[in-house]
């Protein structure tokens, strides 16, 4: 089955009523918070001082929140087999939401402490559903993955690993949320063309949950998602992902990972870039991939218009970038090696435009990570 076969398809189907039950009550609680963010603001507000902050002022940061209850609403208006597959999912999820929404109201929760609780998460993932990852389709940790202990622990930490990216890329009104929402169709629409079903209810209904944010955070950045809400979205889009390859042998892993090529690609790349300037992983900085496209091209292009809705449009554009990744791997999604080229070629273009708005001129992404000294225009 083609991609445009399953979206005709999905379109068409009766699946639609829980999504559209998440969206509206997602839209509902998020415009609530914001017109009661006078009553919980003292709790909620995010602080438009920072180095990686971009927003211009204190807006509520409990996005996390409505995406929960829309899911929760969602799941009371779905079919009995789409709920016995939803609960076990949103209630592992509750360690990520918890230790985040915990940081955003209380500014003290450390990275570390934060990253353990998404591993959680993904322990607590495989104890209530049995899925941990049994193959990535790389010889040697394939093997590995056989003993039970290893698969649930590599499980655990990749997951641990997407959670935290998706909020190192939560920077801009609408770019998580794009990312996110496409992530989930995306997912979806993989698991249409195997026949599915079930993974494909919940996908869009994910997708449904976090769209409802999105409009009242874009274009406006009237409530923002959060720790808790970037940790939770993540950590749902690390768990369809799992499900995905592990419910369906005909689906490779690479073409789950190309579909989370951006916020994968930026977490790895950050790593390695602070790690070459000696700086401590988890420190924040205006570095990010996102963070230059607005400096170098989006404040150039946009230059009349307002600084929140260059920070909103920054995060559209940065966001519709998964689109590319959720095409690609539609298309060759019961392909090892279509997958695996078409996420290495995603990676190297990261690499390759990054190293352009860095030094100003394309350069070989090979040749720029092993530039000396790295980042020469920085």
């Amino acid at each position: 089955m083609g991609i445009l076969q399953a979206v005709t398809e999905v379109i068409q189907a009766p699946i639609w009523a829980p999504a559209a039950w998440g969206f509206a009550a997602s839209f509902a609680v998020c415009v609530l918070l914001v017109l009661s963010k006078s009553w919980h603001g003292d709790l909620t507000m995010d602080s438009a001082l920072g180095v990686q902050k971009f927003h211009t002022t204190p807006t509520p940061r409990v996005g996390g929140i409505p995406i929960l209850l829309g899911a929760t609403v969602a799941w009371a208006n779905a079919p009995l087999e789409v709920q016995k597959m939803l609960v076990p999912i949103l209630v592992a999820g509750m360690p990520a939401f918890i230790i985040g929404l915990a940081e955003d109201l209380t500014k003290r929760v450390s990275v570390a402490q934060r990253l353990l609780a998404t591993i959680a998460s993904g322990i607590l993932a495989w104890w209530l559903t049995d899925y941990c990852l049994s193959r990535v389709d790389i010889v040697g940790v394939d093997w590995l993955l056989k003993f039970k202990v290893i698969a649930v622990l590599f499980t655990a930490f990749a997951v641990g690993g997407v959670a935290n990216s998706i909020n190192i890329i939560d920077g801009f009104n609408g770019l998580a949320s794009t990312m996110s929402a496409l992530a989930f169709i995306g997912f979806g629409l993989i698991a249409w063309q195997v026949g599915d079903r079930e993974l494909t209810s919940v996908s869009l209904i994910l997708a449904a949950c976090v769209w409802g944010f999105f409009w009242v955070n874009w274009p406006f950045g009237k409530i923002f998602l959060g720790d808790g809400g970037s940790y939770f979205v993540g950590f749902l889009l690390a768990w369809v992902a799992v499900m995905l390859v592990e419910r369906n042998q005909s689906v490779s892993a690479f073409a789950a990972l190309l579909i989370c090529v951006h916020p994968i690609t930026e977490v790895l790349f950050s790593i390695f870039r602070r790690r070459v300037k000696k700086l401590n992983a988890g420190h924040p900085d205006r570095l990010h991939f996102h963070s230059l496209f607005k400096q170098r091209y989006v404040r150039r292009w946009f230059s009349s218009y307002s600084r929140t809705l260059r920070n909103s449009i920054t995060g559209a554009l940065m966001g519709l970038m998964t689109l590319t990744a959720v095409v690609l791997a539609n298309a060759v999604h019961d392909s090892l090696l279509g997958a695996f080229l078409g996420f290495m070629a995603l990676a190297l273009a990261y690499v390759a435009i990054y190293a352009r708005m860095v030094c100003f001129r394309w350069r070989s992404p090979i040749g720029f990570l092993f530039t000396k000294p790295l980042f020469p225009a920085l």
